[in-house]
């Protein structure tokens, strides 16, 4: 059963929190989240929060800590066929006790329905924390553009720190 191998990103400043449901194998093999170059995360992102696409993980990891982000995953464990969440089965949730108690999250966000569907399953009706649906930054989710998935993730900005684009990373 493929466990999850990526240390969840955060710090005591993190403010938002947004959750996958079970990385990729491209992740997976990558040790990061969001590793398949299809997916639009970084790209999402990047755009609501008014900066340069991070492409190193190192980028990428200041990217979210600069703006007080937490990235982390709804599963800790499960059995998967490949990266496709349709096939997710005998979960162990991940104890997100460890951002919660640590950071002054104020909003949770699910990235795709499958991460929602979990979060609601398994880890609500421990902590009783509200999850806000946004649609799937994956490949898979071909019905939304890369412009219609940033208007709907522009939601993320109502809690994050915004900082000067100068003060951002340097490519």
């Amino acid at each position: 059963m493929p466990r999850h191998n990526i240390d969840p990103v955060y710090d005591e400043h993190a403010t938002v929190l947004i959750l996958g449901s079970f990385p990729s194998v491209k992740s997976r093999e990558q040790q990061f989240f969001y590793g398949h170059k299809q997916n639009r995360f970084w790209r999402v992102m990047a755009q609501v929060l008014a900066c340069p696409v991070p492409e190193s993980i190192e980028q990428k990891r200041e990217m979210l800590l600069a703006h007080h982000v937490a990235v982390w995953d709804v599963i800790a464990s499960c059995e998967i066929m490949g990266s496709s969440d349709a096939s997710i089965r005998d979960v162990v949730p991940n104890d997100l006790s460890r951002i919660l108690s640590c950071a002054n999250i104020r909003a949770i966000y699910t990235n795709g329905g499958k991460a929602h569907q979990l979060y609601q399953k398994y880890i609500f009706p421990m902590n009783g924390r509200a999850d806000c649906l946004l649609p799937s930054t994956s490949p898979a989710n071909a019905g939304y553009s890369l412009e219609r998935l940033v208007e709907s993730w522009q939601v993320v900005r109502e809690n994050v720190c915004l900082i000067p684009e100068t003060e951002s990373f340097e490519k």
